[in-house]
């Protein structure tokens, strides 16, 4: 069962985030109203994604992001916010959010992406993903890489990459290379061990600035 924590500063939206994740058999193992609690219950309950709005008391979402995937081993944070404008959205990715969905979202759609999270699939609201990648590469053209001592990652981690990179879910992936769903998680945790990474969109982010998205 994933484990979830959920954070909101709105009681009545924090709530029913968490009944309704509760219901499709999530286990919900904490909830916070600020940014202090959620960094320090986070710690304390380890969840395996944490469900975040940015707009929250200090410290903000992206710096509890930020925070949190640094101090828990493998959570993973899906950003939950009524903001949709690019630069809330870019500030979260590059704090460390797998995901981010605008509260627009339906119960549907938020369940799924909770399940997709938990794996460590990049997810974002229709629109949201075009603007990451776009931001990404317009850093790489500014700002070429040159790592001559960068990990070497074998042909078939290389290959999952590139598809990885051009915005394929793992089933896809799995499907295209006639792998099993578990052998291309398997390979995206190898890359992201050798890449010393912790989430897809840094992944996509090291693709476009050697190439391997092409």
């Amino acid at each position: 069962m994933v484990r979830v924590m959920v954070v909101d500063d709105h009681p009545m939206w924090r709530d029913g985030v968490a009944r309704d994740l509760e219901e499709a058999g999530y286990e919900i193992v904490a909830t916070a109203s600020d940014g202090a609690e959620a960094i320090a219950r986070a710690t304390a309950t380890r969840p395996d994604v944490l469900v975040l709005d940015l707009n929250i008391p200090e410290p903000d979402g992206a710096a509890v992001t930020g925070r949190v995937v640094e101090d828990v081993s493998g959570l993973r944070v899906l950003v939950l916010s009524a903001s949709g404008e690019q630069d809330d959205v870019l500030q979260a990715v590059k704090a460390g959010a797998t995901g981010y969905l605008v509260k627009s979202a339906t119960k549907e759609a938020l369940v799924d992406a909770v399940a997709k999270t938990a794996e460590g699939e990049a997810v974002f609201t229709p629109g949201l993903a075009g603007l990451v990648l776009g931001e990404y590469r317009r850093l790489s053209d500014a700002s070429p890489a040159d790592e001559p001592d960068a990990p070497s990652l074998s042909d078939r981690e290389t290959e999952v990459l590139r598809l990885v990179a051009k915005g394929l879910a793992y089933k896809q992936i799995a499907d295209r290379l006639v792998l099993s769903h578990r052998t291309v998680q398997n390979h995206v945790q190898n890359t992201l061990r050798k890449l010393q990474m912790h989430n897809r969109a840094e992944l996509v982010r090291y693709a476009i600035e050697h190439g391997i998205d092409e």
